[in-house]
């Protein structure tokens, strides 16, 4: 194995891993600026106003947030499933929830959220399964009971809405996140 490069770049040369600043997602951030443009088009009757812009950023939650939004959906369906004997309720809670927080959660929290819809489920359903299971005789033998015949109802649910968590993440920019990961592990940030 080839000895690794222990020192930087040149001066002046930026590392391999960093694209140039006219491509990417930091071209906007580095770009010099230019000559003032006008903000309408000129017509026969004068300068028109610029159309408004429509607001990009739109409501934001942070990766905390976006998991606590798929536990309180979660512990819903819960609920719902034992009130109402919907079976399906849970999974298509989580799955709703999962869909919802991946869209509205911030850039730099989706690998936090990519791996907490699971942990967060779980944490939900013993929650809701231990107050469901309050009051009955053999506490702990309900309890046990009914999550894993939740977990077994909601199983294909879950992997669904994990799934999708991933897959619309990596299309939000989840692998820029992993990247900027690995460089602070590494001491390159």
């Amino acid at each position: 194995m080839p000895t690794r490069k222990t020192e930087g770049p040149e001066p002046g040369r930026a590392p391999y891993f960093v694209r140039p600043d006219r491509h990417g997602r930091t071209a906007q951030k580095n770009r010099k600026p230019g000559p003032a443009r006008p903000t309408g088009t000129l017509s026969k009757s004068g300068p028109r106003p610029a159309a408004p812009r429509a607001r990009q950023n739109g409501p934001r939650l942070t990766g905390r947030g976006g998991v606590l939004v798929i536990a309180l959906f979660s512990v819903t369906g819960t609920v719902l499933a034992h009130v109402a004997e919907l079976p399906t309720a849970p999974g298509v809670a989580f799955t709703l929830a999962c869909l919802l927080t991946v869209s509205l959660v911030r850039t730099g929290d989706l690998l936090s959220l990519s791996v907490s819809p699971p942990i967060a489920f779980f944490a939900a359903v013993v929650a809701a399964e231990s107050v469901l299971a309050l009051g009955n005789e053999g506490f702990a033998r309900v309890l046990l009971l009914a999550l894993a015949s939740r977990l077994a109802q909601v199983a294909p649910w879950l992997f669904l809405g994990t799934a999708l968590v991933l897959v619309i993440g990596v299309f939000r920019g989840l692998p820029g996140n992993v990247r900027e990961l690995g460089d602070q592990v590494n001491g390159r940030r």
